[in-house]
């Protein structure tokens, strides 16, 4: 059916767009996974009213646009140069959540800082011994734009037992493999049962905190803190294929559950790497999201995603933590590999307005169900 509506509108003469129509257009083309040929191919049939801003397509690369497409809508962009620019969107403009929310007071934000250092230096001490998924999905582009390939899916068993995590490779590819982790070679990432926290809040990593803004994450509304540690502190080693290794300065953000000083999202991205260093660009991000074992309630690492460029070339692991069980009941689990988690999870969502009285969140939904255990 997908197929024969593009290949219907393929066959309509050249059409009139507003810049807001063909977004709108992309945009459903990608959710229905159009071919990337067929898609610039109606392109071209089409007529645009007024200027395409580059902004406007940049923006749509991250949701899976093909290069075909892009391409032509560079055409586009140079050929609407001269037109009026795009109309402002007549939808309602809502009032960013950072303006109706106040944000803490200096000394309520020295108190949560301090709240989510204690959580971060006790956070493994409350973690059962568990056994879980772990799918890494490893890409590159030799092309420095984001045009992804995949290299290879490699399945784990992580077993996480008394505050130590040990991996088997399953299967790469869906193939049963007999390797060991350590064997794999490529970018992998380490420290998201705890350590990662861990370095980032010890004292003597000195590292400098400040509230930024009001966020919502999975539903829930979170405190977005900036943070920086300095090269002499850091902590944070980037090794070049066994080889090299900088531990360089880095900055992040911290998103908090406002509910209950939970951290959600723990992101890295390192500072003035040496211009003698492959690497050039390295990046981390690590979500966690709340977690049933056995009845109880748990915030565990839910998805990571490590970026590097060497060159032009550009690497990035998505690794998911899935299927979570008690440890012993390997009987229970299956390890197989999963569809990718759903964008919803993984995305921060948009900033939205409140009610009129300047205290209810819309789409935040009021917290139930089992707490999870703090330390």
């Amino acid at each position: 059916m997908v197929l024969m509506l593009l290949t219907a509108l393929l066959a309509v003469g050249q059409l009139q767009f507003s810049v807001d129509q063909l977004v709108s257009f992309l945009k459903s083309s990608i959710r229905l996974k159009h071919p990337d040929a067929q898609v610039a191919a109606y392109l071209k049939k089409v007529k645009l009213s007024e200027q395409l801003p580059p902004g406007r397509i940049e923006e749509l690369l991250a949701s899976g646009m093909g290069p075909k497409t892009y391409d032509r809508l560079q055409v586009m962009v140079a050929a609407t140069a001269s037109l009026p620019p795009p109309k402002p969107t007549s939808a309602p403009v809502e009032t960013p959540l950072a303006q109706l929310i106040p944000p803490p007071t200096a000394a309520e934000q020295r108190k949560l800082v301090e709240e989510l250092r204690e959580y971060a230096l006790n956070y493994d001490k409350t973690l059962p011994d568990f056994l879980c998924t772990q799918v890494t999905r490893r890409f590159y582009d030799p092309s420095g734009l984001e045009y992804w390939v995949n290299a290879d899916t490699i399945t784990a068993k992580l077993s996480y037992f008394q505050r130590k995590e040990e991996k088997k490779v399953l299967f790469v590819n869906n193939q049963y493999r007999d390797i060991d982790w350590e064997k794999l070679g490529g970018a992998s990432s380490t420290g998201e049962f705890g350590d990662m926290l861990r370095e980032i809040f010890e004292k003597d990593t000195q590292a400098g905190f400040q509230w930024e803004r009001w966020g919502t994450l999975r539903k829930k509304r979170t405190h977005v803190i900036r943070y920086q540690v300095s090269q002499l502190n850091s902590k944070w080693a980037i090794v070049y294929e066994k080889s090299m290794t900088v531990r360089p300065a880095y900055t992040g953000l911290i998103y908090a559950d406002a509910s209950n000083g939970m951290i959600m999202r723990v992101t890295l991205e390192a500072l003035d790497l040496p211009s003698s260093f492959p690497i050039q660009v390295a990046k981390n991000q690590l979500d966690y999201d709340y977690t049933d074992i056995s009845g109880n309630t748990f915030l565990l690492p839910l998805r990571a995603e490590v970026r590097m460029r060497e060159g032009k070339l550009l690497i990035r692991n998505d690794i998911e933590f899935r299927n979570y069980r008690k440890f012993g009941a390997d009987t229970s689990i299956t390890f197989d590999t999963p569809e990718p988690l759903d964008s919803e999870l993984v995305n921060e969502t948009p900033e939205k307005s409140i009610s009129k009285d300047g205290t209810i969140v819309r789409d935040i939904p009021k917290e139930s169900g089992t707490k999870p255990k703090k330390p």
